[in-house]
């Protein structure tokens, strides 16, 4: 059966301090998004859509996308998640330079997406196990109120160098009953962790809380629906509101708590890592390094 996987790539990096997406961090000068593409195709999907900003085109094929093409044989299409896309019903926001958030991003990749699809972020590391786990469950997601989920424990995705968000997820009977996408999670050195939003002294999370990595797999058919939940968001968005984003942890917890969704969990043997601070690079780059010397990977991706 046909897989996409749907790579978002369009961020802008703000506390990165930079295009993190495009950071060489293997030993070829691989970039994230290239060992997502590497364990998906493994793993059995047979498409590849990314979403970026018109000018990180030439860029993109030149670093990866033309040799992914070339060595495997996969076409990867490319959608541009711009403002003015899918903003027709309020063209005030048409120039907006923040990004409309993750659910406008897939919209934007709309034209591209024939199948079921797993969506992911460019800066994160979710390990082979994570593809092999939601692979075959796309195969099972026909209604666009199924889909699913790989979770991860939030104490392996926080940062030892600033803030976080992370959707912290509630479930049940192996469906996911909750997400709350919540703001400046913090470790603190004693090896708390807090939802410090409102203040430092926030409430302490359990640090095997589940949280969502943006690793989501839904039907081809969830795009119309993402398509009226993006014009919802836009109709009740204030004007002049440059920062707000439309976010799928915060539309899949709404679709839920509407009994409009049914999300399964599934869960990853291996350990997350991402770039979120400039200060996580050296770790990424390690632990890349270490998977390539174990033989996890070959010694370059594509040889």
């Amino acid at each position: 059966m046909d897989r996409t996987l749907v790579i978002m790539a369009a961020g802008l990096g703000s506390r990165y301090g930079g295009v993190k997406q495009m950071t060489g961090v293997g030993p070829d000068g691989e970039i994230l998004m290239e060992y997502a593409v590497f364990d998906a195709l493994s793993a059995g999907f047979n498409r590849v859509v990314a979403i970026i900003k018109p000018d990180m085109l030439k860029d993109v094929k030149e670093r990866c996308g033309d040799r992914i093409e070339k060595k495997t044989g996969i076409r990867i299409d490319y959608a541009f998640q711009t403002s003015d896309r899918f903003t027709e019903s309020r063209p005030e926001f048409a120039g907006r330079s923040k990004p409309l958030g993750t659910v406008h991003a897939v919209l934007c990749a709309k034209e591209f997406i024939k199948t079921p699809f797993a969506v992911i972020n460019a800066d994160d590391y979710y390990g082979r196990s994570a593809f092999e786990v939601i692979a075959p469950q796309l195969d099972d997601l026909q209604a666009a109120e199924d889909a699913a989920m790989v979770a991860y424990r939030l104490k392996n995705t926080v940062s030892e160098f600033g803030t976080v968000t992370r959707g912290v997820c509630g479930s049940r009977d192996g469906y996911l009953s909750s997400v709350t996408e919540t703001y400046k999670i913090k470790l603190f050195p004693d090896g708390t962790i807090r939802d410090t939003s409102e203040s430092e002294e926030g409430p302490v999370l359990s640090p095997d809380s589940l949280v969502s990595m943006n690793l989501w797999g839904f039907s081809p058919k969830m795009l119309d629906v993402m398509e009226r939940y993006f014009e919802s968001f836009l109709e009740k968005l204030p004007e002049g509101d440059n920062k707000s984003e439309c976010l799928l942890p915060t539309m899949v917890g709404d679709m839920i708590a509407e009994d409009r969704l049914n999300v399964k969990v599934l869960s990853s043997g291996d350990r997350w890592f991402g770039l979120t601070y400039k200060e996580d690079t050296p770790g990424v780059v390690a632990a890349l390094s270490a998977l390539h010397e174990n033989g996890t990977y070959p010694p370059t991706l594509w040889g």
